[in-house]
């Protein structure tokens, strides 16, 4: 037996459920294509620097969470936490928003964070992300968060809420900020939460221990103290959420882990998943660029957690994926045919069919039982005899009925009979 096992708190996808986390990814990555964001690939690893100025050093993600080391060249960097930091040094990096605006783009792959492993939350987490950066319009606030949605949708869930709000933005948030720090002065605090309070009150708000939320049952909304400008953004915003048919519950206590957001804020939450019910989220992030040494452009996105919302699919009992390895199965009976089928196997894959073949010298008994572990719809059975004759046997795997196809026309047979219903 093996001594080497995967790193604590780090799942692993393998045939067959590896299926389902594929279709989930990419039924995710569709409604973004759809809706005309670009792929992006970005570096697992950046400068420390980019995380700590462009996530907040008052999150829990810099202060606790980021895995921070030195490289061979004694430079500090940082197994990416989340993907809108890295999208937007892209973006200033590469010139992409001098040109059509708004950069609308989006990125797939595994984000790393140390946290204390549990059920959906892991160390190396799977996301699904968009970024639509440039262009400061609630409509298309709606148009990303409607893209999540959809996203959720396509994949048959149905057991999830979307919840927003509005954090304001620098006109108004100063004013706020002079209101909850007052708030929180007069509470009974421990050092630590005084500290957070003292460099950004909102991290506050968002702590989840029963005693401190009681003692937070009065404290002053962002909602309630909004500048007219962003009363009337966030007023379209869900005038645009309704005109688009996605439904909403208004959450005036969120404030999400990140400390660049501003204006729009959301999340989506699936109660099936117990304390971790979070499965994406997102908002907008008005100054980021800025900050980071770009033009002054506003943004908007998300990031959808594919594990998360793989365990949500599991909780309401949906068959997501199809766990076929293939969907034709090659049984050959003696050396000639073995040489026919592999040739047919390369034709078939040529012609879009996923087909896999008994390799080893099998015998019949273990070749047929390799080709129903397959998951393959169709055996095709080629001996000495029916090479002779210029056929192969076509056995159905579910119904176990057979019949002859002509060699000649063996890719064309198999792709009729696949695409006839079952």
């Amino acid at each position: 037996m093996s001594t080497f096992a995967a790193p604590k708190g780090i799942p692993e996808y393998y045939p067959p459920t590896s299926a389902g986390f594929l279709h989930v990814r990419d039924t995710l990555t569709d409604q973004a294509r759809r809706a005309g964001y670009g792929y992006i690939e970005l570096p697992v690893f950046e400068d420390t620097a980019l995380f700590a100025r462009g996530v907040g050093e008052s999150t829990d993600v810099v202060s606790k969470e980021m895995y921070t080391f030195a490289d061979r060249g004694d430079r500090s960097v940082t197994l990416r936490p989340e993907g809108t930091a890295g999208v937007m040094r892209s973006v200033i990096e590469h010139g992409l928003d001098r040109g059509q605006l708004p950069v609308k783009l989006y990125y797939a792959g595994a984000f790393f964070r140390y946290e204390r492993p549990q059920a959906g939350r892991y160390r190396q987490l799977q996301q699904v992300g968009i970024e639509a950066i440039g262009i400061d319009d609630p409509a298309i606030d709606a148009e990303v968060i409607s893209v999540a949605d959809a996203g959720f949708r396509a994949l048959g869930l149905t057991g999830f809420r979307l919840e927003i709000t509005s954090l304001g933005d620098a006109t108004c948030r100063p004013a706020y900020r002079e209101k909850l720090q007052a708030f929180l002065a007069k509470l009974p605090l421990d050092e630590a939460t005084r500290a957070r309070a003292e460099l950004n009150p909102l991290r506050v708000l968002d702590d989840k221990r029963p005693e401190l939320r009681e003692l937070l049952a009065d404290a002053p909304l962002m909602v309630d103290h909004l500048s007219t400008e962003c009363r009337e953004h966030y007023e379209q915003t869900k005038g645009h959420l309704g005109d688009l048919g996605v439904k909403f519950t208004e959450n005036p206590r969120m404030v999400r882990g990140l400390d660049y957001y501003t204006k729009t804020t959301f999340e989506f939450v699936h109660e099936g998943l117990g304390a971790q019910s979070g499965i994406g989220g997102g908002g907008r992030y008005d100054g980021l660029m800025a900050q980071l040494g770009g033009q002054p452009l506003s943004g908007i996105g998300f990031g959808l957690g594919v594990d998360r919302t793989l365990l949500a699919c599991q909780a309401e009992g949906l068959a997501v994926g199809d766990p076929a390895r293939c969907e034709i199965f090659g049984v050959p009976l003696g050396e000639a045919a073995r040489s026919r089928l592999v040739a047919i196997g390369g034709a078939l894959r040529a012609a879009g069919v996923r087909t896999d073949l008994a390799y080893g010298g099998r015998g019949v008994k273990g070749a047929m039982k390799a080709a129903d572990k397959s998951g393959a719809r169709f055996a095709l059975v080629l001996g000495d005899r029916d090479l002779a004759e210029g056929i192969a046997q076509l056995k159905d795997l579910t119904s176990g009925d057979q019949r002859p196809v002509p060699l000649d026309d063996v890719v064309t047979e198999i792709r009729a009979a696949l695409a006839r219903p079952r």
